[in-house]
């Protein structure tokens, strides 16, 4: 292969111009200068090094700044960032969009320093994994509810505060119990030992959270087995309508009396409405009751979501 040196400037600015102004292929360049294929590719990437080749993108506007203003507006959020969508993208899509434009906007509303809550969730997971290192950045990271089960995965709050560490620095504090006991005896058996109540402690005292705002169904609960659709039939009977780190509210925001109350082991909704910055992250339509009722009962001061929730929310 011939060195960079040995493509002359004007060598490369044909190549270029039939390339990328006369619209030919390589192969057709190919016949025109007999440089084999490979070649014609090399000298092309030599022309973008050598600055003969430009290449400009018209900057795409990920977020809707309109929905943004109207969700400030009407629910008294302190920001909103709402993420556009492709037409007909699945469950799975729409949360990696909704992770990779809405990262940035999640990083810049987080304090430099302190305290903050970690909640889990697939939502919040595509979050976390696309954060970018930052220097400055020194968190005291508090996980804000159990593992659902004996299976860490990916998406719980344990995993999710371990990357944010890892990226970041900072201190790590686990609750080291399962997200739901097996009874109330069991959970304030938990909740009496020193370690726990000293991480409890901590999360009264965070200065931001990070969570995911659930419907009942679909739910990572349902897929892990903690809930079925009985469950599920008997926290609508007593108005469940969302969930944030395991606690199940009504459409007023207010934690619903449920046997799941009884067994939880996370945040309460009482401290997380008392941290001044709390970051929601919603994606998908579903959600978007879940997220009104947070939105009224003050446990989402700060929101992140996709267009069609934002859409189906300004409805409600």
């Amino acid at each position: 292969m011939p060195k960079k040196a040995e493509y002359s400037d004007d060598m490369l600015r044909l190549v270029a111009t039939l390339y990328y102004v006369d619209g030919l292929g390589q192969a057709e360049i190919t016949s025109l200068i007999r440089v084999s294929q490979t070649k014609i590719s090399r000298m092309l990437a030599v022309a973008q090094e050598r600055g003969f080749v430009r290449i400009t993108v018209d900057q795409y506007e990920a977020r809707n700044s309109k929905l943004e203003h109207e969700l400030c507006a009407r629910f008294g959020l302190k920001a909103a960032a709402v993420v556009k969508i492709a037409l007909n993208a699945g469950a799975e899509t729409i949360r990696q969009t909704v992770g990779h434009f809405g990262a940035s906007f999640v990083s810049e509303h987080l304090p430099e320093t302190g305290t903050l809550a970690m909640g889990g969730g697939r939502s919040v997971t595509e979050v976390v994994h696309r954060l970018r290192p930052n220097a400055a950045r020194r968190l005291t990271i508090v996980q804000a509810m159990g593992s659902i089960d004996s299976n860490v995965s990916s998406v719980d709050a344990l995993e999710l505060g371990r990357s944010l560490v890892k990226l970041w620095g900072g201190e790590f504090l686990t609750l080291s119990t399962p997200a739901f006991a097996k009874d109330r005896k069991t959970r304030d058996f938990f909740l009496a030992s020193e370690q726990i109540r000293s991480v409890r402690e901590r999360l009264k005292k965070a200065d931001a959270a990070l969570v995911g705002v659930g419907p009942l169904d679909p739910s990572v609960y349902i897929d892990r087995g903690v809930l079925d659709k009985n469950g599920i039939k008997q926290l609508r009977q007593r108005n469940a309508v969302g969930e944030i780190c395991g606690r199940f509210f009504n459409e007023k925001g207010r934690e619903c009396a449920s046997p799941w109350r009884e067994r939880v082991i996370s945040i309460d909704l009482e401290y997380l409405r008392k941290i001044p910055q709390v970051i929601g992250v919603s994606a998908g339509i579903e959600r978007a009751p879940a997220v009104a009722a947070a939105l009224k009962g003050g446990l989402v001061k700060i929101l992140l979501i996709d267009e069609s929730g934002a859409n189906a929310l300004l409805g409600l």
